[in-house]
């Protein structure tokens, strides 16, 4: 993500996955994610998790890039058969 960029609140289309963010290139400070009423930075090798179907928002204000490599994973809640029976996003 470029310097300056403001993705705008939004929500993913199901609540069925957790969405994980591992900090690959992390500038300090000024780059932040909302997910509802809590506001997180991303640090380097470590991976920050949330359910991105409630609203959330980021902001990349450091003055470099930033790069997060994102995997979706099942929500635990989830069962198999579930899983199985859904329609791809």
């Amino acid at each position: 993500m470029q310097p300056g960029t403001h993705v705008w609140p939004h929500t993913g289309p199901t609540n069925c996955r957790l969405r994980m963010h591992l900090g690959l290139v992390v500038p300090k400070p000024g780059c932040r994610i909302r997910c509802t009423d809590q506001t997180r930075e991303w640090d380097e090798g470590k991976v920050l998790i949330f359910d991105d179907s409630f609203e959330h928002e980021v902001w990349q204000e450091a003055s470099s890039y930033r790069l997060i490599f994102i995997v979706d994973v099942w929500h635990p809640e989830l069962t198999q058969y579930q899983r199985q029976t859904l329609s791809p996003i």
